[in-house]
């Protein structure tokens, strides 16, 4: 096995649960090189992921916008080009759905190289048959799985080796200082309007917070977003607070990994802060903790899920995170 070709093409969480296939690739075939076709926009954090070759970016979500347009024809053109550069031994299109099956279908194969896709629909995934039928050979795993071991599982079966150990994210972080005072960020949003914490809350958690010495840190990517950091902000009290610019992810990277921890709804930067390996407590309005969340038997001791049934007590997110803090010492 010298060459493989990943395809996980968007969403941050879902690129994010794909990533410890990377380290078991690496751990199963020690000299193979792993290529990954990623959406541009999450492209910078999958060249964070160590042992990744080439990133190919796949814009596919802006080509559909303006397929008709002379400079996307050519941009598909180059993205075709590119990916048939080299040979693959083997392409994992571990996204599940006809648009990933449509990429893999066109990377250029080693004599003997087969395209593999998931076989089977699991609780919770967006998968499309079209996908089995597109693949030179189908994978079909039990329904009831984490989406990492999901990813895990379906590599290993299909290349022939054993899953071993705890997911390792591999995300390689720039060095950087941590930052003077003790900090917390707060990932407040979400896609989903359903998955919120309720902002009351938010600012009663970061009054305690305040009690005890901590700063807060907010992040933004929406005008929505920066108003609802805003009035965070200003409940719990401005001098406390660091509402961070609108930066790209690479920056997100590391201004995340300065801090001494995150409390977040489930969201893209909620897993980020997971394959980070940050003392982190992730909010949950339903029971979906077990499919996505940090598990315990995943090896993370200090990031824990809190709710599922219902929008998470203040008190149950107070005492969860003071449990975390404690375990990781940053608190006294």
């Amino acid at each position: 096995m010298r060459r493989v070709l990943l395809v996980k093409l968007s969403s941050l969480g879902d690129v994010i649960h794909a990533m410890p296939v990377v380290a078991d690739l690496r751990a199963a075939f020690p000299e193979v090189c792993i290529d990954w076709v990623v959406e541009p926009g999450f492209a910078p954090l999958v060249r964070r992921v160590e042992g990744i070759g080439e990133v190919i970016e796949c814009a596919q979500r802006r080509w559909r916008k303006r397929w008709w347009t002379g400079d996307v024809q050519r941009e598909r053109q180059a993205f075709r080009a590119r990916l048939r550069q080299q040979h693959y031994d083997a392409v994992l299109d571990l996204q599940g759905l006809t648009k990933s099956a449509l990429v893999a279908r066109q990377a250029r194969m080693a004599p003997g190289g087969l395209r593999y896709a998931l076989g089977n629909r699991t609780d919770g995934s967006g998968w499309e048959a079209p996908t089995r039928w597109l693949a030179d050979r189908a994978v079909t795993l039990e329904p009831h799985l984490h989406v990492v071991d999901r990813s895990r599982r379906m590599a290993a079966e299909a290349l022939g080796y054993a899953v071993s150990g705890p997911p390792r994210f591999g995300v390689v972080g720039h060095m950087a200082p941590p930052l003077q005072a003790r900090t917390l960020v707060f990932v407040h949003g979400t896609s989903r309007d359903d998955k919120l914490w309720p902002e009351a809350l938010w600012i009663a958690f970061g009054q305690s917070l305040v009690r005890r010495g901590w700063r807060m840190a907010m992040p933004q990517a929406s005008d929505e977003e920066a108003q609802r950091a805003g009035r965070i902000a200003a409940g719990i009290g401005p001098t406390f607070c660091d509402l961070w610019p609108r930066m790209g992810l690479d920056a997100l990277v590391d201004q995340m990994g300065r801090t001494q921890g995150v409390v977040g709804v489930d969201s893209g930067l909620s897993h980020l802060a997971v394959a980070l390996d940050l003392p982190h407590v992730q909010l949950y309005n339903f029971p979906t903790a077990w499919r996505t969340g940090p598990l315990p038997e995943h090896g993370h001791a200090h990031q824990v899920c809190v709710g599922g049934d219902g929008i998470p007590a203040l008190e149950a997110v107070e005492a969860a995170w003071q449990r975390v803090a404690v375990a990781c010492g940053v608190v006294p």
